[in-house]
This record gives C-alpha cells, sequence and structure tokens, in this order.
C-alpha cells in the first residue's frame, strides 16, 4: 500500500473533530498535526488523537512541520483566507471550511498563492454529496425540467443565545461574516451549482432578535434573476424559535415542478415531471450534530475521500477554489445590495 497522506488539523472545535474523524476513518490518511490556540483544545485533540499527532499551539508551529502534505482550516470564518495563504506559502496544499472568505478579494489572493506555489487549494461543500442534491443536479443537467421558470429557497433556523456565546467569535462581523456565510452559504451553493449565477439583486434584511447577539442582521427576503434564465427568491432567517424548521428548494419548470424539503433539504416532498419516474434515492446522512443545535448533512467522509483521490492522482476537484470564490462574491452582493430595515 502507498504511504497515507499526512494531514494538519487547524482548529479543533465540533467541526475540526468532524474533519480529524473523517480523515483517520480513510485508509489512505491520517491526521499527523492539530494546531489551536486553546489549551483545552490541545489537551482535548491529544486524548482523541493520541501519539498519532503532534499538537501544537498555533498554526505557525504546525506549518513548520515537513511531514504535513496538506492542511485543513477548520478556524472561525475571519481567518479562513489568511490562514489558507499561511498554508499556501508554507508549500502545502489546503483545505478550507466554508466560507472560503469573507470577500471575493481575499478569496482571490488564496487562488492567486495556489497557482503560484502549484498547490491545491479544496472548498468544502459536502451538501453536494447529499442524495437529494445529487438527484437534483441530474435533472437540472439532463433537462428533465425544460427551460427554468422560477426556484424559490427556504432556510428557516434557530440560532438563539445557545449558539451565540458572549466572548466567542459567532456574531461577530469580522469573524463569523453572517448567516448567509455561516448558516446557509451551503444551500446557496447547492442554488448556485443548480443554476448558476445571479443578477439585478432585491432584498430587505431585518434583525428581529438578535440586536444584543449580533452584529448583523438574522432575516431576510433576496429577489433575483438567473443569469441563465428563470426567477430566483432566498427567504432565510435565524429567529426560528426552538429549533431549525426548514431547508428547502422548490423549482418550477417547464416540463415539471420538484421540491426538496426538511429540515435540511433532504426529503424529495414534490415531483411531477413530463415522463419521468422518481427514482428511490439512499437515506441522507444525519446532520452535524452540536448539542443544543445542528448543521447541515455529516457529508465530510466524501470531501476528505476526493481529497485523496486528487492527490493520489485519481480524480479531479469536486469542488474547486473558483467556485468557492463565486458563492462568497454572491452573499457580498447580496448583503450591498439589501435594504435594511433594522
Amino acid at each position: 500500500m502507498s504511504a497515507k497522506i499526512k494531514f494538519g488539523v487547524v482548529g479543533f472545535g465540533h467541526i475540526g473533530k468532524r474533519h480529524a474523524a473523517m480523515i483517520n476513518g480513510n485508509d489512505e490518511s491520517e491526521v499527523i498535526a492539530v494546531a489551536d490556540v486553546s489549551e483545552d483544545r490541545q489537551l482535548e485533540a491529544k486524548e482523541i488523537l493520541g501519539e498519532r499527532a503532534t499538537v501544537y499551539a498555533s498554526i505557525e508551529e504546525l506549518l513548520k512541520n515537513p511531514e504535513v502534505d496538506i492542511v485543513n482550516i477548520c478556524t472561525p470564518n475571519g481567518w479562513h483566507a489568511k490562514q489558507a495563504l499561511w498554508t499556501l506559502e508554507a508549500k502545502k496544499h489546503v483545505v478550507i471550511e466554508k466560507p472560503m472568505g469573507l470577500n471575493r478579494q481575499e478569496c482571490e489572493e488564496v487562488i492567486f498563492k495556489s497557482l503560484q506555489v502549484s498547490k491545491h487549494a479544496f472548498i468544502v461543500k459536502q451538501n453536494r454529496y447529499s442524495p437529494t442534491s445529487v438527484w437534483l443536479k441530474s435533472l437540472i443537467d439532463e433537462g428533465k425540467l425544460g427551460e427554468t421558470y422560477m426556484v424559490q429557497m427556504n432556510c428557516y433556523w434557530n440560532r438563539d443565545d445557545r449558539y451565540y456565546k458572549k466572548g466567542g467569535w459567532k456574531g461577530l462581523k469580522n469573524m463569523d461574516g453572517g448567516v448567509l456565510f455561516t448558516q446557509f452559504s451551503h444551500f446557496l451553493d447547492i442554488m448556485y451549482w443548480l443554476f448558476g449565477d445571479i443578477k439585478n439583486i432585491n432584498a430587505k434584511f431585518q434583525n428581529f432578535n438578535h440586536k444584543t447577539s449580533t452584529e448583523f442582521i438574522d432575516s431576510g427576503f433576496v429577489g433575483f434573476e438567473f443569469i441563465n434564465g428563470g426567477l430566483g427568491t432566498i427567504n432565510f432567517s435565524t429567529s426560528i424559535w426552538g429549533q431549525n424548521m426548514e431547508s428547502s428548494i422548490a423549482i418550477i419548470g417547464e416540463k415539471g415542478s420538484v421540491k426538496v424539503s426538511g429540515q435540511y433539504m433532504d426529503t424529495v416532498s414534490h415531483c411531477v415531471v413530463e415522463d419521468y419516474e422518481m427514482p428511490i434515492l439512499p437515506p441522507a446522512n444525519p446532520p452535524n450534530d452540536y448539542g443544543d443545535y445542528k448543521g447541515s448533512a455529516a457529508n465530510h467522509h466524501y470531501v476528505i475521500e476526493n481529497v485523496v483521490n486528487v492527490l493520489k492522482g485519481r480524480s479531479q476537484i469536486n469542488t474547486n477554489a473558483l467556485e468557492g470564490m463565486k458563492v462568497v462574491e454572491m452573499i457580498e452582493r447580496i448583503y450591498q445590495e439589501g435594504t435594511y430595515l433594522g
């Protein structure tokens, strides 16, 4: 068997632990280094990974380890692009959790650096691997719905004081970025993956019940046109009481209509398409469980599998840095072109 690919993980919170588990669960990869500024999480990494991994107090120390082939950035959003640049400058490949950055410019800098040093930049978009997402992609690519008329995406989740804890990075404009970056960028990525870019954005935003816990709005209505044709809307809120309510996408086409819904866009609730029989889809993976709240589907093992296959020369990147930048740029434009009501 060929040598295992050696990973470093930067940030050992909920998502960093998830990455480490998926890396060590792959027969061809292993975590040999972890970096976290928190002493508690350093101890946790040592307990979980044992002697297999060296634990560092900073990314700078980790990047000096010559055995590390690739680094997974699992830190707060505001650090993603900067730490990806440092990783590439150290001549290592990088896996960047969503979002790739908080603006287009810093994403462009990462892309330029990866080309300059001839290293890969992988972007985590695990929702593309969900059975419903794969099915929707096949419907659109095969033209089963014909011309796209309308697309409506609803994202209604709960994020309350259990999530926005005082003293943390969540809720800060320069580190979190806002709910479209942190909670709902995966769903915007699915929409972009299916239908392409948008134009003529018209949006209204409101901050209903996070005025004391975040520096940004929690809810909005966004209307636009797709460059490839058709009208679209995104309705979103993190003001849902108690628990997540819905993540859904409804597609109205020339030859039929479909809707994928459920809390995590994982259930086909409507499919009426000309000369088409709905296939039986494999079951979806459960959502990532963070204790008091839940996130998107736990599909990170597919991401790691793709990384390994690319570095072993067996495959191409499923989600490249250009796509990661495009979704960031779309969110940036939505925020810039909207009207803020409070």
